[in-house]
This record gives C-alpha cells, structure tokens and sequence, in this order.
C-alpha cells in the first residue's frame, strides 16, 4: 500500500511593532491567538511592550491537502488584561492558504493589522513566518505483514528480543506522556470548550488506543505484534514514528468530533466580533444616568372645531410642563424626567383647550377645559436601550365625563442619557428647553498666517500742501495695511524735494507685515499708502483674498505682484504699488499659552500628520461647589457646566442647575496627534440663565 503523506502547518509568531496603547497606561500586553481550520493555538502574553517579541512556531493539522488553499489562517492580537475582563482588541490578520511556502522556502513577512470595526483604533504590523511540511506515514496493514514472516524467519535470541520489548514499552511511555501533554497544551488554549464535544469525543478516542500496536503502560496484556520481535530499527527513526502516531490519532478525532464553530467561538479571552467598540457612540466611561422619556406627538378631538388652540399638560408628583398650545398642528416635543428626582410612581396626561371669551366691557378672558387624562404606571414602562429601535407613538383614549371620545398620540419609555432622544428632549435637570444651558460642541475657525512684504511703489501721484514747499523739503510716506480688525503700518520712509516738486516718486520698504487670518476668509486685504506730511491718503489697493497663494514651506518664493493705487473720485490712478503676497501654511498659528497648547499642527492639510490614537474623556460630576450668586435675595445657589477643549474642538456639557454636586455624566472623544499636548477642562457657572418674576424657567 502506498504511504500516506501528512501535512503539517507550521506558524512562526516572530514579533509586532508599534502596537496600539490598550492598558491605559502607554503600554499593551499582547499575545496571539491563531485559528486555522478548526483548530487554536496560543502564544505567551509579553508583558507591558508596544514591540513583543515571540518567536513561538504553533503546529497546526490540514486536515485536506486538496483544500488547504481555501482555508483561512486568522491570528488576532489581544492585550492581556488578568482582570477577568474580556480582552482588548490589538488587530486582526487574515491570510489564505493559497499563501503558504513549502518548508525551506518561508520568509518572514510584516502584515498591517486590520481593524475589526470602522470605529476600532488599531495600529502597528506582525510579523510571521507560515509554511507547510510533508511527512509520509507508512500503511499499519503493510508493516504488520512484513513484520511477521521476517519474524518467523528469524531465529532471534531470546536476550535481543527482551531488550526489544523493553525499548518499546519505554517508547510507549514517551508516546503516552507526549500525547498527555498535547492534549493538556489543547486543554489551556481552549478555554472551557464545549461539553458535548468532549463526551463524543472520548469514545473515539478509546478505539485508536485499542488498535494501535503498543498499548501504552499495559505490562501483562500485549498485542499480538509484540508476541514476536522484529528486528530493532534505528533509534532517531523510532521516536518521529510514535509522534507520528500521536498525531495521527489527533488527526482521526478532530474532523469527526468537533466542531469548527464551537472551537472557534470557545476561547473566552478571543474579544467577540460583535462587540463594537466605536468611537465616541458609547457611555462606558461615565454613569447610566436614567431618565423617564415621553414623546407626545398629537391629538385628536371628537368634536375638532379647529378654532380653539390646545396643549398637553403632563404631571409627575409635583413636577409639572406643558407643551407649546397651538391649533391644528402637532407638537411633537420630547421630554426626559431625571428618574432619581420624581417624587412619584404614576404619570397623567392631560389636554386641555383655552378659548378666549369676550366679555362686555370688551376685556378678554382665557377660559381652560379639560379634554381629558391618561394615567401610567411608571413600573411598568418598557426600557429602552441603543441601538434598539425608537419607542413608536400609540393612541390612548383620554378619559373625560365631559368631553368623550378625545385621544392623545404618545410614547412613554424609560432611557438614559445615551438615547438619540436626549439632546432634543426637554430636560429636566437643566432647565427645559433653554439653548444657554443646553450641551454644544464648538470648532474653532482654522488660522493661518498672512505674509505681506510691501517692496517698493512706482509713480506717486503727492498731492500739493497747504504750505510752501521751503518748509517742507522732503515728504514722508507709510504703507498700511488692513484685514478685517488688524491694522499693520510699515516704517516712515522720505523721499527728497525733487521727487516732491515732479509730483512722482519711487520708495522703497522691503518690509513683511503678518496676519494672522481665520477661516472664511476676509474678502479683501486693503493696502493704503498715506502721506504723513499733508496727512492725506495718496491712493489704495484691495486684494482679494481668494487670489492669494497658499505656501506649504520656504523652498519656493511667492511671486511679486504689482496693483493700481486708487485715489478719490478726482482722481483714479494715484501710481502702483508693488507687493509678496502669501498665506503660511508651513506654520501653526499658536492662539494658546505656550505651557497649555493643545494642537502644533501646521495650517496645511498637506502637512499634516494622522492621528496617533483617539482621546476619550468622561466628564462624571463635581463636588463640594461653593454658591456664587443668590437666588431669591435669601440663598445662594450655582448653575454650573463643563468646557474642555483640546486643539480646534470645544465642547460643553449641559447646565445643571441649583446643584453644589451636580452630575453630567457626558462623553466627548478628540483625535490625538502629539502626546506632548494639554486638554484644559474648567467648570463655570452659567450667569445667562434667569427666572422670571413667577418663579418659572425663562
């Protein structure tokens, strides 16, 4: 019978560069976990290094020679945390079996770690070696025939054939004790697999013990091929056969038993796929803050006049809110309670109607009736959380002995801050639906630095003085520049009588005024020659900011350009003045203290550099506030927020009012491109928000 040829993968985990910071504290502690048809292997965890070095080689079984090259070898990176929590994710590789070399021909390769997600902030590369190796198996049927004429054949003494037997048991105990200690090494890499492929396994494993040659550890009952000896092989061959043999029966009970799916997915340290984790869309830094949502679309009368404008009143214990009282439209408002602060466990609706009655002495009066209520019990509204679908509106009949057959459109949940609703809801704990307290995100204006070098001007048109010309001999003149509220001057220059008296003259600055320009952009740049010694304008030019060129180092000069000087209407050309031009973007406008800088980013995207890594910031809450105003003469009381900004992005947390404790619980994520940067956080009290005389929020 021919041979039958077993083929081995071998993986070769050398090492990863520049692996992604997941510990929280600069560092990673990362190992690999490789999966290849069906089955899993495990390197070390290196501890506390961004750059690991393994140098494991992990075997790996085909299965099928014939479909190798459709199988696909996946080796994720995960940062150890010892805490009992599911890893993080470092990176994922993905190579098909096509790829793989014939032993002898492997190169090691650095492979880019992909991401898991859109979100996922994965960096760095892993570098790995993979290839196969054939072995041949020679047919157990064959070698037992040989084996026993050559036996017979063979008067073999009795003292070789002792030793013989004794070689063979000590080989059998060193196949048991590999086999053991494979499957020990199975055991730790596959966290806790599944039971029911364990128990189908052990029967299998029973019958290629019983028929293998040497039953490993049984000294009194021997197999009938050990009855006679053959002749003793060479040692260095005898041992790869009986791994050869251990392997074989691994090869035997994996396919039949196990399922690929259930290997897979039984490692509990493997981060699980679905788990997204997206930047900026959770709330895992910060507390769940629960609110009650009611969303109250509309209503619908039994009798709709369409004349009488109405409104819902919604009531929790002593908290109460109205929405807008309009006709004909639908309201359509959001409304999040604080759950800690109701003061009850049931909710009423109402809708009421206000008419306006004419009386006789031609004074107005509002009347109010109500349509109806409906009450909830707030132990029994549905919770909801992202991403699950948005709580549709239902119809609920209004309850009312005078006026029957009224309903009301609403929907009522319980959320918490992280809910799609909350940014448009009416808040409770910040003062309803107010824009001075309500939570914003800022961009500051991006800067650059505006260079204007003022050469020389050509044909000046001086006008003539009040005074003789003996007193003044000379006459001077300065360029000055304008771009929005930014007013350079260059330095006074003269120029002598001669050029005076001819009415034309040609000075010279050689002089650079910067800007610094935000965008949009001003739409023009004015460039004005004065004359100091009549204190009259000679002429003006404007350039339009559009026409500027945009510079990203030094190796090229902007061009020079010359523009008409305008006078008044008397008087359209006053000479020509001659001027460099250009926006820096080789520069970063630094618009911060130099110890508190957030961004060293120059103003070209051309230049710029890609995030290092995503910064995640949850502003939780304060404490032990000290009141910085009164309310109602006899208290003081603080509404405060929350700024923090880091390079162009501000942001600010909702006001949370009357509150020396308060509680945001908000989330905010910016892009990090140099470590050595600052995020300043400051906490203010919102001096915008006021009452009204009756006490209510305005």
């Amino acid at each position: 019978m021919a041979d039958t040829v077993l083929r081995k993968l071998i993986v070769e985990i050398c090492n990863a560069r520049n692996l992604m910071p997941k510990d929280g504290q600069g560092t990673a502690s990362a190992y690999a976990i490789v999966d290849f048809d069906g089955q899993r292997r495990r390197t070390k965890t290196k501890f506390r290094d961004l750059n690991p070095q393994w140098d494991e080689k992990l075997e790996f079984f085909v299965h099928d020679v014939a479909t190798m090259g459709e199988e696909i070898l996946e080796i994720n990176l995960c940062n150890d945390k010892k805490t009992g929590k599911r890893s993080t994710f470092l990176g994922k590789v993905k190579i098909a079996g096509n790829a793989f070399a014939a032993a002898g021909s492997e190169t090691l390769v650095y492979y880019p770690l992909e991401k898991r997600s859109v979100f996922s902030q994965i960096k760095g590369e892993v570098g790995l070696k993979a290839y196969y190796v054939d072995e041949s198996i020679p047919a157990a049927p064959a070698a037992t025939e040989e084996k026993k004429p050559e036996a017979e054949g063979q008067g073999a003494p009795a003292a070789p054939a002792g030793e013989e037997k004794a070689g063979e048991k000590q080989k059998t105990e060193e196949g048991k004790k590999e086999a053991e200690a494979v499957k020990t090494e199975e055991k730790k890499e596959e966290a806790k697999p599944e039971e029911k492929p364990k128990e189908e396994a052990k029967p299998e494993e029973k019958k290629p013990d019983a028929a293998a040659p040497p039953a490993a550890g049984d000294t009194n009952t021997k197999p009938p091929e050990a009855a006679v000896s053959p002749p003793p092989p060479p040692p260095p061959a005898a041992l790869p056969q009986k791994t050869e043999t251990v392997k074989q029966k691994e090869i035997e009970i994996k396919p039949e038993n196990l399922n690929r799916q259930d290997l897979i997915g039984a490692d509990l340290e493997l981060p699980s796929l679905t788990r997204d984790q997206n930047r900026g869309g959770g709330y895992d830094l910060v507390d769940r803050m629960p609110f009650l949502y009611i969303r109250v679309a509309k209503a619908k009368r039994a009798n709709n006049d369409g004349s009488s404008p109405i409104y819902a009143k919604l009531v929790i214990g002593t908290t109460g809110v109205k929405t807008r009282c309009q006709t004909g439209k639908d309201w359509d408002q959001v409304f999040a309670f604080e759950k800690e602060s109701l003061n009850s466990s049931s909710l009423e609706v109402s809708v009421w109607s206000e008419e306006k009655v004419e009386k006789e002495d031609k004074t107005v009066t509002t009347t109010e009736s109500c349509l109806g209520t409906v009450l909830f019990d707030l132990q029994e509204v549905p919770k909801r959380v992202p991403p699950d679908s948005p709580l549709a509106p239902q119809w609920y009949t209004l309850d009312s002995e005078k006026s029957p057959g009224n309903d009301v459109m609403l929907a009522v949940w319980l959320g918490t801050q992280a809910d799609e609703a909350f940014q448009e809801a009416w808040q409770s704990d910040s003062g309803g639906l107010i824009p001075e307290t309500r939570s914003k995100v800022y961009l500051s204006p991006k800067l650059w630095y505006l260079r204007l070098t003022v050469i020389q001007t050509q044909d000046l048109q001086l006008a003539s003085g009040p005074e003789p010309k003996a007193k003044n001999p000379t006459t001077e003149l300065y360029v000055k520049a304008q771009l929005g509220p930014q007013v350079f001057k260059t330095a006074r220059t003269s120029i002598g009588p001669s050029a005076s008296s001819s009415g034309s003259g040609n000075p010279t600055w050689n002089e650079d005024l910067v800007f610094v320009a935000s965008e949009p952009f001003e739409p023009f740049l004015i460039v004005t020659v004065e004359d100091i010694t009549n204190g009259q304008s000679i002429g003006q030019t404007k350039i339009h900011m559009g026409s500027v060129e945009r510079r990203n180092d030094d190796r090229t000069e902007p061009k020079s350009r010359w523009f008409n000087l305008a006078g008044d209407e008397s008087k359209p050309y006053s000479g020509r003045i001659h001027v460099k031009v250009c926006l820096e973007g080789g520069y970063h406008v630094l618009d911060e203290a130099a110890h508190v800088t957030s961004d060293v980013r120059p103003s070209a995207k051309q230049l710029a550099k890609p995030p290092i890594g995503l910064l995640e910031v949850g502003i939780r809450g304060a404490t032990n506030l000290l009141p910085v105003k009164t309310r109602d003469g006899t208290r003081g009381t603080t509404d405060a927020y929350v700024v923090a900004k880091y390079g162009p992005k501000w942001v600010r947390t909702r006001t949370i009012l009357d509150r020396f404790n308060p509680r945001w619980n908000e989330q905010y994520t910016w892009d990090v491109y140099d470590p050595c940067t600052v995020l300043t956080i400051g906490v203010f009290d919102n001096g915008r928000y006021k009452r009204d005389e009756a006490g209510k929020q305005g």
